[in-house]
């Protein structure tokens, strides 16, 4: 296998998992207590977790390493506020921790993986 054909499989495997995540995050925003902040955190966990999904199957269809740069960073921000607004659950205790282990840990490493392809792109372009 040559080193084009590991990174287009990269990107489809990554591809399918922030899918995934944005699925997973709107199957556990059925699960939330019908109270009103867990309407509006849940929301905003929503919309960043499907940011990250988007934005990272943009990213794999950019005209340029810029391009591919800018929706790499957006990615990186929002997988980071989706860890935030899951934090804001748990510790407002609208949900247990333990509801949100697949989540959260799915988030981080999303956000560990783009920040280090957003790294790798940015020393290329130096």
């Amino acid at each position: 296998m040559n080193e084009n054909s590991s990174k287009v499989d990269f990107a489809e495997i990554m591809r399918n998992r922030t899918k995934k995540f944005v699925v997973d995050n709107i199957k556990f925003f059925r699960t939330l207590p019908k109270t009103e902040e867990a309407k509006i955190i849940g929301r905003q966990l929503l919309r960043s977790s499907s940011s990250v999904g988007a934005n990272y199957s943009a990213a794999c269809r950019a005209r340029s390493q810029a391009e591919f740069h800018s929706k790499l960073s957006i990615v990186v921000e929002e997988a980071d506020e989706s860890v935030f607004w899951m934090e804001i659950l748990v510790e407002a205790q609208v949900v247990k921790s333990s509801e949100l282990n697949y989540l959260s840990d799915e988030a981080n490493q999303i956000l560990k993986i783009a920040s280090a392809s957003r790294k790798t792109v940015s020393s290329k372009n130096r």
